[in-house]
Formats: structure tokens, sequence, C-alpha cells
């Protein structure tokens, strides 16, 4: 063999591996430089601390405008001064993720976070523009924490937006916790807590929003109420699964745990379901109520007054406020499985309704709950200027000084049937000024020593029908 050439063929074989590995190289950094835009944005690549010092506005800003998607948060607290704008056209799809780690401090007024899309049409899927369900839809804030360190501080605030999703969030000591205007579709909001804010929770803030759901949050000690719905035209609030405590202020009134105030309205807020709720405190607000609806949105075109409604609130337990359901103005209300106490004025007031579907109940004073301002609950039921409603199955017990147990004034065309009424201060029913109306198969009894109030009262009836009832109390003397 001929081995004049050996040295040039091994320099030669010894140059393809690196030829081959310096094609690898570049093709391995073709594609690190290609991920990079594809890779989810980490704000501390954007120069972020997450000290709580530091002003992190800018970085984070930049994170979101990166176009990445995928905003995360390491561990640490990161201040900022003004609001992290999330333009979902400009930056296409976005979730922002603390991990379950990460904190933002606002430091600045307006919102921790807003979210702005250009939807501002109804939920019918042939009004979307190609570029909100190509860059804007379902934009997402999850496992992360917001805190307030400015009097003008928001949580999260939400326009334009289709398919907002708020998961796992946990925000507090801002002014609202979770803030939505002007218009916004398809909201969901689960698993959050929004705890001591010094607004609401939960704020329909004069918006346009049809089709929301706010699931197993824990939202409480928010001063101006839990979840409220202002003006607008609101239609599909659902809350579900959820606790709502104290969220009232002593000087604050009248607000509620879940308020519905329509009075500012040309729409108003309809179609609301509560369920499966805890709702209670706080007694020391002037006006506490557990759930408030005030319906009488703006007078129709023909002049005629507007009751809000479409309203079902079932299997909730309530308690520990001057009224646990208030409503006014409302049509079309199913009230349902429910268990109430402590109403320290009424269990329930109904105000200027019809239409009104009271099922099953139960309204006792349960001896185990004798404890703070128990004794001084009265746990009254009123029904005021109210017609065209069904009253059935209600168990109402031991109501403390108020002239009834339930109160009937100024009704007509009302079916009250199948309820049991005991051992009330005042007669357990009375009818004043009811007219075309009946009264059938209910028990109202009082069994006390003592007992000297008629089961039931009528005073400026007319038409009024009462079949089968306990006309004088059992005497026990």
């Amino acid at each position: 063999m001929d081995r004049r050439f050996t040295p040039c063929a091994a320099r030669l074989g010894a140059l393809v591996p690196l030829a081959v590995l310096a094609t690898a190289w570049s093709a391995s950094g073709m594609r690190s430089m290609a991920s990079r835009t594809t890779d989810p944005a980490d704000v501390a690549d954007f120069g972020a601390i997450g000290d709580g010092v530091a002003d992190d506005t800018d970085a984070i800003q930049n994170a979101v405008n990166s176009k990445r998607g995928l905003v995360r948060f390491g561990a640490g607290v990161y201040r900022t001064t003004r609001p992290i704008v999330v333009d979902l056209d400009a930056a296409g799809p976005v979730c922002l993720d603390g991990q379950g780690v990460a904190r933002l401090r606002m430091a600045g007024s307006g919102p921790a976070i807003r979210i702005v899309g250009t939807h501002f049409r109804s939920a019918d899927p042939k009004g979307y523009e190609p570029r909100v369900w190509e860059r804007q839809r379902m934009p997402i804030v999850e496992r992360l924490a917001i805190e307030g360190a400015h009097a003008d501080s928001d949580g999260v605030e939400a326009v334009g937006t289709m398919q907002l999703t708020l998961s796992r969030l946990h925000i507090r000591n801002t002014r609202h916790a979770v803030r939505l205007v002007e218009n916004n579709r398809n909201v969901l909001i689960a698993d959050c807590h929004l705890y001591e804010n010094r607004g609401v929770g939960v704020f329909y803030d004069r918006v346009n929003l049809h089709q929301s759901n706010i699931t197993g949050c824990h939202i409480s000690y928010n001063a101006e109420g839990g979840i409220v719905s202002r003006g607008g035209n609101v239609r599909n609030i659902h809350v579900t699964g959820c606790d709502l405590e104290s969220n009232m202020s002593e000087t604050t009134a009248p607000t509620a745990n879940i308020l519905i105030d329509c009075r500012e309205s040309v729409y108003g807020t309809a179609e609301v379901a509560i369920t499966g709720c805890t709702i209670q405190h706080n007694n020391p607000s002037p006006d506490s109520a557990n759930i408030r609806i005030f319906g009488g949105s703006l007078p129709m075109s023909d002049g005629q007054p507007v009751r809000e409604g479409n309203i079902a609130i079932t299997g909730n337990v309530l308690s520990d406020v001057q009224v646990n359901i208030h409503l006014v103005e409302c049509r079309g209300v199913a009230i349902t499985g429910n268990t109430l106490w402590q109403g320290y004025r009424e269990n329930l007031r109904f105000e200027n309704c019809s239409h009104l579907v009271i099922g099953s109940n139960n309204l006792d004073r349960n001896p185990r709950y004798a404890y703070g301002n128990t004794a001084d609950a009265n746990n009254a039921v009123v029904f005021r200027a109210c017609d065209d409603s069904t009253i059935s199955g209600l168990h109402v017990s031991n109501v403390r000084r108020t002239e009834a147990g339930v109160l009937f004034e100024n009704c007509r065309r009302m079916n009250i049937h199948g309820c049991t009424v005991l051992d009330c201060d005042g007669p357990g029913m009375l009818l004043r000024g009811v007219n075309d109306s009946t009264v059938t198969a209910c028990l109202v009894h009082d069994a006390r020593p003592g007992a000297a109030a008629p089961a039931i009262a009528r005073v400026d009836c007319a038409n009024l029908t009462i079949d089968g009832m306990l006309e004088e109390p059992a005497r026990n003397d």
C-alpha cells in the first residue's frame, strides 16, 4: 500500500466528522433561535427581579409583549407601579401563570392586570371577527397572587374579552378584586380566593356581559360586596359552590354578599342561578343581606315598570345578617331547598314582586347556634305588595318580637299551601289587605305555655279562602 497519502486521508477523515458536527451545531443553533419565539416567556429573562422592591413593571410588560403566549413568574414578589396591559389583539393568545409561588404587588393606581380585547358584540358565533378567534380567545390568568399597595389599585380588569378565564387566584388588599367593564362575553372565574378588599370581590360594573360562571370560590371580607352587579346589561350569572362571608362594612348600606342592583339600568340583570353556596355574615352592617336584588330598571318604552327576574336560588345555607334574602321589584323567582337562620330582621323579605315560587325552605331557630346575637334575631318572613305567587312548604319556627311569623301585606292572588309556622310571638300568619288569595293545608300552631295569639289573623281582606287551618293556638297553661 502506498502510504504517502495516508496522512492526507487521515486528515480528510478527521475533517468529515468535524464538518458534520459543524452542520449539526449550525442546525441546533438555528433551532435554538427559532425556539426562542415559542418558549414560555419567563419574566426573569426580561429583567424582573421579584424582590418586592424593584419596579418590575417594564420587564413584565415586555414579557407580555413578546408574543410568546405563556408568561411565567417564578417565586417572588413582583412590584408594579402601573397596570400590566394585555392587548390581546397585539399579543395573541395569552396565559399569565404565577405557578402558585408568585405575587404581584400593585403600587400604582388602576388594575394590576388589565386585559383588553376588541369584542364588543354578542355571544353569537356569527358575530365574532376572525381575529377574535385567532388571537384573543380565552385569555387566562392563573395560579397568581395579587395584592394592592395603593388606595386605588384593583386586581384584574377586563374589557372587550371573549372567554376570559381566571383560575386559582388570590387577590387581597385591592379596591375591586375582579372588575368587568364595558363589554365581555363568556367569563369563567373558578377556585379563587378574593379576600379582604376595600371594594367588591367580583364587580359587574355597568358592563354588557352575558354568560358568566363563578364556581368554587372563597369570596370574603370585601367591604362593598362579594358579587355585585350594578347597571349594565347582564344575563346568565351562575354562582355555584362558593363560600361568601362578611362582604359588608359597618358604614356601607345597602349592600350584600350578593347584590344585583338594576335601578340605574336600561336592560337590567336577569337569568341568575345561585346554588349550593354558604352565604353568611355580617350583622353589624346597618342594612346587611346575604342575597339582595333590586329590580326596577328604567321603564320600558311603553312606560311599564320592569321587574327583573328568571332567578333561581336553591340549595344554599344562609345566616347571620339583617335579611337573608331580600328581593325588590322582581318577577319569575324560584327559591327552594335552602336553610336560613339568624335573619336579625327577616329571613325572607319580598317587596313589590310577582310570580314568585317559594318552595320548601327551612327557616329554623336551631338552639345549637345559640351564640352572639342569636337571641335577638327575629327571623320573620314578609311579603309586601306582592302578587301572582305560590308559597308552599315553608317551615318557619320561633319568630320573635315581630307582629307575625309570616306577614302578607297588600298582596293579591297568592296561593299559600302546605306551610308550617310554629311557636311565634305574634300570629303565626297575618294577612293584611290580602285579596283574591287562598290559604290551604297549613299547620300554624303555638304550643308554648301561655300562648295567646291567634294562629292566623286577617285584616281588611277580600275574597280570601282559608281551609284546613288551626284557628286557635294550643293551650298548655
